[in-house]
């Protein structure tokens, strides 16, 4: 059977339910640990604290290509008065296509947390200003790991670091480009520190030429890499700083704390984030446009996006980090657990540094000319 006819299936089945009073209807984006989350924890707590709701929730799978499905749910109900979604939750790329064809609702300014969201990728999704459509409901960044009794000075800033490495053959290992997305924001972080047009590749607009202005800083990668191992993968990196075989890598710092969490990581490591930044990339919470349920959807949204939701939800069960401005979620956390998620790494720092995925034609842009000019 065809992708989109299971996926009709799917949403049919959860819609031809018996509807209580009010029924939100939850899609999300994302492993089936996004749909467990609302099945058994949010949905759950929102329905207990307003009689007659039930909160239905349906994963659309994995990656971009789950956000694609939802949106193109949407995009197939655009004559209808009436959508049968209240609430997605998706991923960059395909929020900013939703938002430039009119499928979502501006409804931030509606929240009463909305004044809690900080980061630049609530602004700004690969180069698509999302302003008000969007809140994040968790950010996921992409951090420097490393072991201070191999590296007793860590670099501050990626030329630091270009010039640690090559004084230290062998010892920092990346995946490159394929086996994970760690690796990509380390090339991302890259042309950022070195291509003297980090805000342009972030925000566009996008010009295809300027590509040629790259060979300086693209050079300068191929020469890195030369002296890096190349890992084969988010999780390989991290086993391979676990054994010591490595000194320093690119890791998503929820990854890395769950490792530690669950005894598989040397909890020595640490984390950094160099200068100018290494990009991180949040799921949203989104209104479509013809929600059925928007005030619902709304109501939804801020429960979800309070700081004590995001402190047991997002920091407990997932060591994700808040998708609302990390201090306002600090009283609602142990000192324990503020410490294991910011010791290392500050909010002002992740305020700083923390940066966006690059525009999306600059996003493919530079992963092409990797290949051209880096991996070969």
């Amino acid at each position: 059977m065809k992708r989109s006819l299971v996926l009709g299936a799917a949403f049919g089945a959860v819609l031809s339910l018996p509807v209580a009073a009010q029924t939100l209807n939850v899609v999300t984006a994302g492993d089936t640990n996004m749909v467990d989350y609302i099945n058994d924890y949010l949905g759950p707590l929102f329905e207990s604290q307003n009689s007659g709701v039930t909160v239905r929730a349906l994963g659309t799978g994995p990656g971009d290509g789950g956000s694609q499905a939802l949106y193109e749910k949407l995009s197939a109900q655009q004559g209808n008065d009436v959508w049968d979604v209240d609430v997605g939750v998706v991923h960059q790329r395909m929020a900013g296509q939703m938002v430039t064809e009119g499928l979502l609702q501006s409804y931030r300014d509606k929240t009463a947390t909305g004044a809690l969201v900080t980061a630049d990728s609530a602004e700004n999704a690969l180069g698509v200003d999302v302003g008000g459509y969007v809140m994040p409901m968790f950010q996921s960044q992409i951090a420097i790991a490393y072991n201070p009794a191999l590296v007793t000075t860590p670099p501050q800033s990626y030329a630091d670091l270009a010039d640690w490495a090559a004084a230290n053959p062998g010892q920092f290992g990346y995946n490159g480009i394929t086996g994970g997305m760690a690796g990509v924001g380390f090339v991302f972080g890259w042309m950022y520190a070195f291509s003297d047009m980090s805000e342009t590749l972030r925000n566009g607009p996008f010009d295809a030429a300027s590509a040629a202005s790259w060979t300086p800083a693209l050079d300068g990668l191929k020469q890195f890499n030369t002296v890096a191992t190349i890992t084969p993968g988010n999780a390989g990196t991290l086993d391979a700083l676990n054994r010591g075989e490595i000194a320093m890598g690119p890791v998503w710092m929820d990854m890395f704390y769950t490792w530690v969490a669950d005894g598989r990581l040397n909890p020595d490591l640490k984390l950094l984030i160099p200068a100018p930044g290494m990009p991180g990339q949040p799921m949203y919470y989104v209104v479509p446009e013809k929600a059925a349920e928007a005030e619902l959807a709304v109501k939804f949204i801020e429960l979800a996006t309070s700081p004590e939701v995001q402190a047991e939800g997002i920091v407990r069960r997932f060591n994700w980090l808040p998708g609302i401005d990390a201090n306002a979620v600090k009283e609602n956390l142990t000192a324990e657990e503020w410490g294991a998620l910011f010791t290392d790494v500050s909010p002002e720092v992740l305020a700083e540094r923390g940066l966006s995925m690059p525009q999306a034609d600059y996003f493919r842009t530079i992963l092409e000319t990797y290949e051209r000019q880096v991996a070969n």
